[in-house]
């Protein structure tokens, strides 16, 4: 007989025993009431357990485990080990869910897992953000009811996903989404979300880069070429359409090679392996040099002033600071009619070296300031061809800017002018 059997009839065996002896000695009515009172006595201890049991279950988590005498005494010492070791599982499972949600939450896509109905189960922040979600609402939600661009609603209808969805417009205007649905599990589907704006953006910019770089040079090559062709047709080249054409094709001969260095100084700013190699300028020397070059350019056709109000010396790349100051110049003086004024200045402003250039020229719209550092982007394409820039020169002063910590500031308004400023950082100071 097991342990359990023995010590469950141990008290039984006993209060009829001590009746059988109470019979001999007292009689059998005092024995069937001694017998009586400790099966009472038994059955209420029983009772008084098990309404502490029920009290227990009502409040698991709030209340104590109840403490017991003999087999309740085992129960309950069984019964909390059980309730530990559940509490310790579910640790461990709600541990495991956060480090996956954490996981998730780090990943570069967003996820949304959803049913057989394309009703939401689960989301993570990310895809929340793709898609306009709210898990705290949007949960069970089929997601068509949310993101309703008939493109979407026909891919997710669709049988054919192994290729994925390019979204765009999905409640942020300005957001283009690459959708992927996965299938897994029964009836159940991932729907993975990536923000690809910036790539598309850089592709866009690639393209136009291609075709305007292509443009750039088709039209004095057209020149170049059509002029060849004269000449190789003229019976003499003394005449003065012969030396005007071989001024032209000069003249655009030194056009392309512009083109060419400032394609290839622009290459050799962005290359991560070309290092910068700093030393200590004289930001008020190297400021009188670039204004004789920048009268020798305007010609007396422009009032250039330079001002420096700083003295101290700043850390940087001579030749690249030379190469941004002078386009920033050869900027305002393009573009700024005969008779006006241009402000080169050298100061401090909030502890900050800053080196603005304001002219008094056409101006830029605002719609193309956010624009105007793109390489070959023009506002205005026939009078840009008609100064001789390159459209690349902007394009060279952003990035010898974030090579020095700078930063690029523009404020234009059309018709009244602009104001190009290098906002360089406190510690590039040289005392």
């Amino acid at each position: 007989m097991s342990d359990f059997w023995q010590r469950a009839f141990l008290y039984p065996i006993f209060l009829l025993l001590f009746s059988l002896l109470l019979w001999a000695i007292a009689g059998p009515l005092s024995a069937a009431l001694a017998f009586g009172v400790g099966l009472l006595w038994h059955l209420a201890t029983h009772l008084r357990h098990l309404a502490a049991l029920r009290r227990w279950l009502e409040a698991p988590q709030t209340q104590a485990m109840p403490e017991g005498e003999g087999l309740w005494e085992d129960a309950f010492s069984r019964l909390n080990q059980l309730t530990r070791e559940q509490h310790k599982e579910r640790a461990a499972h709600i541990a495991a869910l956060q480090q996956m949600e954490q996981a998730t939450a780090a990943l570069p896509e967003g996820v949304v897992i959803l049913d057989e109905a394309n009703r939401i189960e689960w989301s993570n922040p990310l895809a929340e953000r793709h898609f306009g979600l709210d898990s705290a609402f949007d949960i069970g939600q089929q997601i068509t009811y949310l993101a309703r661009q008939p493109e979407f609603v026909r891919y997710l209808a669709g049988r054919e996903t192994t290729q994925p969805l390019i979204l765009r417009g999905n409640r942020q205007d300005d957001m283009i989404l690459s959708i992927k649905l996965i299938a897994y599990g029964e009836g159940k589907r991932l729907l993975i979300s990536r923000d690809i704006t910036q790539f598309e953006r850089i592709e866009t910019m690639r393209r136009d880069f291609v075709a305007n770089v292509s443009h750039e040079l088709r039209t004095p090559l057209t020149v170049v070429n059509g002029f060849v062709e004269t000449l190789q047709d003229m019976p003499t080249r003394d005449s003065d359409m012969a030396q005007r054409a071989l001024y032209l094709m000069g003249e655009q001969t030194r056009r392309m090679t512009s083109l060419v260095d400032d394609l290839l100084t622009l290459s050799r700013l962005e290359n991560e392996q070309y290092p910068l190699h700093e030393e200590a300028v004289d930001i008020c020397g190297l400021l009188e040099e670039v204004g004789r070059e920048s009268r020798l350019l305007s010609n007396g056709r422009h009032r250039i002033d330079l001002h420096t109000a700083c003295e101290n010396k700043l850390n940087g790349n001579r030749n690249e600071l030379r190469s941004a100051f002078s386009n920033l110049l050869s900027n305002a003086i393009r573009y700024t009619p005969e008779g006006g004024t241009i402000d080169v200045q050298w100061s401090l402003q909030g502890g900050q070296p800053v080196f603005s250039v304001r002219d008094s020229g056409i101006g830029v719209a605002p719609q193309h300031i956010a624009r105007l550092t793109e390489r070959f982007y023009r506002v205005d394409r026939s009078r840009s061809r008609e100064t001789g820039g390159t459209g690349l020169g902007l394009a060279i002063v952003k990035h010898i800017a974030m090579r020095h910590q700078a930063k690029l500031e523009i404020a234009s308004e059309e018709g009244r002018g602009s104001i190009f400023s290098l906002r360089f950082p406190a510690q590039r100071i040289r005392h």
